[in-house]
């Protein structure tokens, strides 16, 4: 975790509701003098002191427990896809809590209120959670769930576990992008911005991570795993099937949609034969030109410039219009750009495709 992230958490956990912030060091002791009798009286008025600053808000005692896990459930506002936990990716943790004698570092946990089966809900630490869990079911039933306690309203919750899963690579894009789409609505009344501040991100970051949250789920199950979900390699495809959506062109979101099931079954017979996955770059350009306007797998139209480099691409053309990429470092001019253009719609033209049709 870099150190403007441990700042920010830092300051999450040691702010209040009311958003005063609060010293969660020891209450200063006064110097002692040199003789004992005086040092035992200034020992007891710091011990006083200290215990008034607690009374009165100024510093706030942290309440470490172990906690039975049974008794701890998951915070629903967490972005981690819990069914995708198991021995094999949390065989790691588990090990490093063996070795160690047990959980070394603790999880972040609020009270639950009204709920006879659990006391305490994870909002930090859910791979924690598992691991112990799983620890008592097999052959370790002494082992603890080591907890911090911490009074947080929803919204101090979801930036709290939002800034520990930055850290987490084992945390995919897509699932903290899901939870982004549930807390703009949930704690931020659709409002982009105001999210953005809250987190510390770049309005333009966030716009794209809200993005990849709208794949719907039969493009996701086209990829070998939610993991392999990230903004960077995703982002263009979950743009390109808005756009295909936007235009209402039912055509080619089916050729995307078929191909994404022929993927997932392709996927699926890999690992039947132990052989490693499709990579998301490779999903994502097939799912891509698939639903590119494509027949017979080529686009309706593509040109290069004089300079023999790709200049334009027609990717789809239906009733709400035609879809034209331009390519960069062509090498073409206006001009040629223009020109281009027209012999697109004209070819368009030839194959009943083009504006008038």
């Amino acid at each position: 975790m870099s150190k403007r992230q441990l700042d920010y958490l830092n300051e999450l956990l040691s702010t209040p509701a009311d958003g005063t912030p609060i010293d969660l060091e020891h209450a200063p002791v006064d110097e002692a003098p040199e003789h004992p009798r005086a040092k035992r009286g200034s020992t007891l008025l710091s011990r006083d002191n200290a215990l008034a600053k607690i009374a009165s808000g100024d510093v706030r005692q942290i309440t470490q427990l172990l906690l039975d896990p049974c008794r701890v459930r998951v915070w629903s506002g967490n972005a981690r896809y819990q069914a995708g936990l198991n021995e094999a990716n949390c065989r790691d943790l588990i090990d490093a809590i063996l070795s160690e004698g047990g959980q070394k570092v603790p999880a972040i946990v609020r009270r639950v209120e009204g709920d006879s089966t659990y006391d305490y809900e994870v909002i930090a630490g859910t791979r924690r959670h598992w691991a112990i869990s799983w620890l008592r079911r097999n052959s370790w039933p002494d082992m603890m769930f080591l907890a911090q306690v911490h009074v947080l309203d929803d919204e101090s919750a979801f930036r709290l576990a939002d800034v520990e899963n930055r850290a987490r690579r084992d945390v995919s894009d897509f699932e903290r992008a899901k939870n982004y789409l549930q807390a703009l609505s949930g704690y931020y009344g659709g409002k982009q911005k105001r999210m953005a501040e809250r987190l510390r991100v770049s309005e333009g970051w966030l716009s794209k991570m809200l993005k990849v949250a709208t794949l719907p789920e039969w493009a996701v199950a086209a990829f070998s795993g939610r993991g392999d979900i990230q903004l960077k390699t995703v982002y263009p495809l979950a743009q390109f099937l808005d756009l295909l959506d936007k235009q209402g062109d039912t055509s080619d979101l089916s050729k995307v949609r078929a191909s994404a099931g022929e993927i997932r079954a392709e996927q699926a017979s890999r690992v039947e034969r132990g052989l490693p996955p499709i990579g998301a770059s490779d999903v994502v350009k097939t799912l891509m030109s698939a639903g590119q306007g494509a027949e017979q797998g080529e686009l309706l139209f593509e040109a290069d410039s004089k300079h023999g480099r790709k200049a334009l691409s027609v990717l789809s053309s239906n009733r709400n219009g035609i879809t034209l990429r331009l390519h960069s470092g062509s090498g073409a001019g206006e001009a040629e750009v223009l020109d281009l253009v027209k012999a697109a719609l004209t070819a368009l033209e030839a194959k009943g495709r083009g504006l008038g049709r």
